[in-house]
């Protein structure tokens, strides 16, 4: 993996260099051993494909697979297994064949002699720079069991957070998609039949009942032009939406909806809490921390308010006075509990807090969701039902009108 680095150095000049190295943290590693450090960094080095263009080869390994053999591999190492043979039994476990060639990887590694950590940054695709972190900072510190347990439940309550997320999207999604393919089938069975009955009584028909008439002789000819249609808008919506544009101006419009505002705030203030917490608590120093933990939140804005942080903490000021001064995306109250951890010399802990707090906040938020948004959609409904039953009922008012 290829990263872009700004570097002051030993003899403080300043210098951009493009490093091939497995993570972040072995970016920040190198050039600290050299005795210069790191102002800026990016990944890639201009000339990497979109992301968008890059395809995984092999079988991917699942979240909940990677918390599955972070706890074991934790939970054996607490019972005196060596690492060594903690991955073997690992290894003989695994069903899936991509976890079996990572492990075995893993393993060959560290009997060559090489470092839990390094072994696991020769594959970024399957381990974050989070977790890389953590580990190393385990190894260091002898406590790598408690490490990989830290990092486990720190993927576990991310991930679970995620699924409640998206499950309570589902109910809306489901109606939505439901509405769509309702409205095509009518389009295309049941509007040409009155159309053309409409067309031989000759009824003048009012704007709406064109409209209608119109969208379905256009649906009901070009069925595999809109179906393109459909899936090439998809794909363009979500491409615009990971852009640095479009995710600023759906985040712009989310952050001003009635619910889903608190529910976007309180997710990325958790995500980037439990992830600062796990790294400082895994004695990962404060200015790797921000900048693991601001590639890793998910969210431009709310990153770059972590970038922030890293310059600030860099020139000596204070962690809490960035998320202070940005409460329009992280909460008062995680910039408030950051100032109690630095007057109290326990910051990792006071995250910990906020991680807490705002999970729990946001698991019951999303329990209510459903409930929350079903009026909208009824209204959604009721209102393209209404305009339907309107544009196409008018006319046969008018034939019964002309007959009588």
């Amino acid at each position: 993996m290829k990263f872009k680095v700004g570097v002051r150095t030993k003899d403080g000049t300043h210098e951009t260099r493009v490093v091939d190295a497995p993570s972040r943290f072995a970016v920040y590693s190198d050039i600290e051993k050299e005795g210069g450090a790191v102002e800026t960094i990016s990944e890639g080095s201009g000339s990497a494909l979109p992301a968008w263009l890059t395809i995984t080869i092999g079988g991917s390994i699942k979240t909940e697979e990677k918390i599955t053999f972070t706890k074991n591999l934790s939970a054996m190492l607490t019972a005196g297994l060596t690492l060594s043979r903690a991955l073997s039994v690992i290894e003989r476990q695994a069903t899936k064949k991509s976890l079996v060639k990572v492990t075995q990887d893993l393993s060959a590694a560290v009997k060559k002699g090489s470092s839990f950590h390094e072994a696991l940054a020769a594959h970024p695709e399957v381990f974050s720079e989070l977790f890389i972190a953590m580990t190393r900072a385990g190894e260091e510190s002898g406590a790598l069991a408690d490490s990989l347990k830290a990092v486990a439940q720190q993927m576990e309550r991310a991930h679970t957070l995620a699924k409640k997320i998206k499950g309570a999207m589902i109910y809306p999604a489901i109606i939505l998609f439901a509405i769509v393919v309702i409205g095509i089938l009518m389009l295309i069975f049941v509007v040409p039949t009155l159309s053309s009955t409409f067309r031989e009584l000759g009824v003048p028909l009012p704007l709406a009942t064109r409209v209608i008439v119109g969208t379905s002789d256009f649906v009901t000819n070009h069925v595999i032009l809109l179906l393109l249609g459909i899936v090439i808008a998809g794909a363009g919506v979500m491409s615009f939406a990971k852009s640095k544009i479009g995710g600023t101006m759906f985040l712009w419009v989310a952050l001003r909806l009635p619910v889903i505002k608190t529910l976007v705030r309180e997710t990325y203030s958790a995500r980037a809490a439990r992830s600062l917490s796990s790294l400082l608590s895994s004695g990962v120093e404060m200015l790797s921390a921000l900048d693991i933990a601001k590639a890793v939140v998910g969210n431009r804005a709310f990153s770059a308010v972590l970038a922030e942080a890293e310059t600030r903490v860099r020139k000596g000021e204070q962690l809490s006075a960035a998320f202070i001064e940005h409460a329009n995306l992280y909460p008062v109250f995680v910039g408030d509990m950051i100032a109690v951890g630095e007057e109290t010399g326990n910051v990792a802990q006071m995250l910990s807090q906020v991680a807490e707090y705002y999970e729990a906040d946001v698991e019951e938020q999303t329990k209510d969701l459903s409930t929350i948004i079903e009026p909208f959609l009824m209204l959604i409904i009721g209102t393209v039902v209404g305009i339907f039953a309107v544009a196409m009922i008018a006319p046969i008012y008018s034939i019964s009108s002309a007959i009588n």
